[in-house]
């Protein structure tokens, strides 16, 4: 059975105002047909730590703010939870040797560390996912796009979405686990779990 890794970079553009959300569902998609893997995984990750991957469902709706629905009801929530960064000082990071370390490395300006927000973000959502390729096609179901976030919004910038597909050019035998049986976890009380109390009559014998 051949076994196959196969990369390719997205090259994207984040506005930088907003939190920023590019559907790449249709590009992941077109990899995974040109790697020639029909069954194993596709890996897609950020390649910033302000960034994120995610899969959920397409809102359809979009917004004057050029959002679906979804995400900015996602974004809302984000917010109460972690605030966008207003005001200097608002968070403890970034601090004076952080900002002497973007002006070592060229940074246009000590304002692009304060993304502290998109930071917190990230790490929430974290920067990958992992989709199982079946018969040649990603299984996300039939309402899963995949998203990257870019959280930053102090400049727009260009970013990169690195996708690793893995696995077989062969077929796979049946995937049915026990004959694709229903599996049932409920739990399972024991005979002595489920035996009479005493206690049950207290409220009876008062």
């Amino acid at each position: 059975m051949e076994y196959k890794v196969f990369q390719k970079e997205i090259n994207l553009q984040s506005r930088g105002w907003i939190p920023t959300f590019h559907d790449v569902s249709k590009e992941v998609k077109e990899i995974v047909a040109m790697s020639g893997v029909r069954n194993g995984t596709v890996t897609v990750a950020s390649h910033h730590t302000t960034c994120s991957v995610m899969v959920q469902e397409c809102s359809h709706d979009i917004d004057s703010f050029d959002l679906e629905y979804l995400q900015h009801d996602l974004l809302d929530i984000m917010r109460r939870l972690i605030p966008d960064f207003k005001q200097e000082h608002q968070y403890r990071h970034p601090g004076p040797i952080h900002a002497q370390y973007g002006r070592y490395v060229n940074e246009p300006g000590d304002y692009t560390s304060m993304n502290t927000d998109g930071h917190l973000r990230s790490v929430f959502f974290g920067r990958s996912e992992v989709l199982t390729i079946k018969d040649g096609e990603v299984d996300g179901g039939e309402f899963a796009h995949i998203y990257f976030v870019d959280w930053d919004q102090v400049r727009a910038r260009p970013r990169q979405l690195n996708v690793t597909v893995m696995g077989t050019t062969e077929d796979v035998e049946d995937r049915s686990f026990h004959g694709g049986a229903v599996i049932d976890t409920k739990r399972k009380y024991t005979q002595e779990e489920k035996q009479y109390m005493e206690q049950f009559d207290l409220q009876q014998k008062r």
